[in-house]
């Protein structure tokens, strides 16, 4: 008989890990395919991403949980993206006392301290209604299966 569990808190951080970087790697090649005219379509991300979207988005699972009875998803949607561009800002900033932030976006007129840039609103809209309404509600749904006949022989 196989049991299952749901996945533990650290293995929900990792899908949201995975999904975060390979999001950002086809996000910023198709941004290069418009913004660049290069139709070579190779992604960048950094080892930091890892950190970065894991942690992001396992903190608005924690977010949705509460504000899934209070907000409509419009409203929900924007409190995420206000929390991406903190996160985004705050783990910029570090990153940069180190010399280690792999990004800058000076070159963006709607920039702040070439951190965040307001012209990625919308993307960070509809990413996080995605994070929401499918890669955190189809992660929480996953489970592990455990061989129930486990010392018997078998």
């Amino acid at each position: 008989m196989q049991k299952s569990r749901y996945l533990s808190g650290i293995m929900r951080w990792y899908v949201y890990a995975i999904h975060g970087i390979l999001c950002e790697i086809l996000f910023t090649s198709i941004w290069d395919v418009f913004a660049e005219k290069k139709c070579k379509l190779i992604g960048v991300s950094s080892i930091w991403a890892i950190l970065i979207y894991g942690t992001a988005i396992f903190l608005i699972e924690k977010m949705s949980f509460h504000l899934k009875r209070k907000c409509p998803l419009v409203a929900r949607c924007l409190i995420y993206t206000l929390w991406t561009y903190i996160w985004e800002f705050s783990t910029g900033y570090v990153l940069r006392i180190f010399d280690a932030c792999p990004w800058d976006y000076s070159h963006f007129p709607g920039n702040i301290k070439g951190l965040i840039t307001l012209e990625y609103a919308v993307p960070w809209y509809f990413g996080c209604m995605i994070a929401e309404q499918v890669v955190i509600k189809y992660t929480l749904r996953l489970q592990l299966l455990q061989d129930g006949n486990k010392g018997k022989g078998k």
